[in-house]
């Protein structure tokens, strides 16, 4: 990242206050946990993908796909998270499975 111009240089983490490095701790063991539970989402939908591939089903699933935005929206609000921001990593997610379950469909094919 780039400096801000006219911003003072950061300071020390032994510098900034206990709370602080408290609450940022707090955010990289959430992290963490996001990471290994996407990991473990992943790991999910490849054996879906394997499952479409051997089924000759599509990648994609438009239907399971709303329902999954409109069920996300709905656990976002109840949370107090920004429904439009999980909808747009949702959208982002489901992207990136598709990829891949069309990867598995073509390895199935090349196998054929």
């Amino acid at each position: 990242m780039s400096a801000t111009p006219g911003a003072r240089a950061p300071r020390p983490d032994e510098e900034l206050p206990v709370e602080l490095l408290e609450a940022r701790a707090t955010i990289d063991n959430i992290d963490a946990a996001l990471i290994h539970v996407l990991a473990e989402r992943f790991r999910c939908t490849q054996r879906v993908g394997h499952i479409k591939a051997r089924h000759d089903l599509p990648p994609a699933d438009p239907a399971r796909e709303a329902r999954q935005v409109a069920r996300l929206r709905a656990l976002a609000e109840e949370s107090g998270l920004d429904p439009d921001f999980a909808e747009k990593f949702l959208a982002f997610m489901v992207k990136e499975v598709i990829r891949h379950h069309e990867d598995i469909k073509a390895g199935y094919r090349a196998d054929s």
